[in-house]
């Protein structure tokens, strides 16, 4: 089913991923980091405009007010 999902719709798949490694308490910081920067030249356009359609806020403002330091500086500055 996974692969399925992904195969239709590759940015709502990480998009998804994405929120859920962020939402609640605590971030799932390997899945942030390693879809963020494994996707940054393929297609984080793509999923930073499907985020925003799907959860009604943007990519950005959901890793600020999740993450901090030099961690939430180097993540904003890849996502942009």
């Amino acid at each position: 089913f996974v692969a399925v999902q992904c195969a239709l719709n590759r940015p709502a798949f990480f998009a998804e991923r994405l929120y859920h490694s962020m939402r609640g308490v605590g971030t799932d910081d390997s899945t942030l980091i390693r879809i963020v920067v494994t996707r940054s030249e393929i297609d984080l356009v793509q999923i930073k405009q499907m985020f925003t359609q799907m959860y009604q806020k943007t990519l950005a403002t959901m890793i600020a007010s999740d993450t901090s330091g030099d961690y939430r500086r180097l993540l904003l500055a890849i996502v942009g």
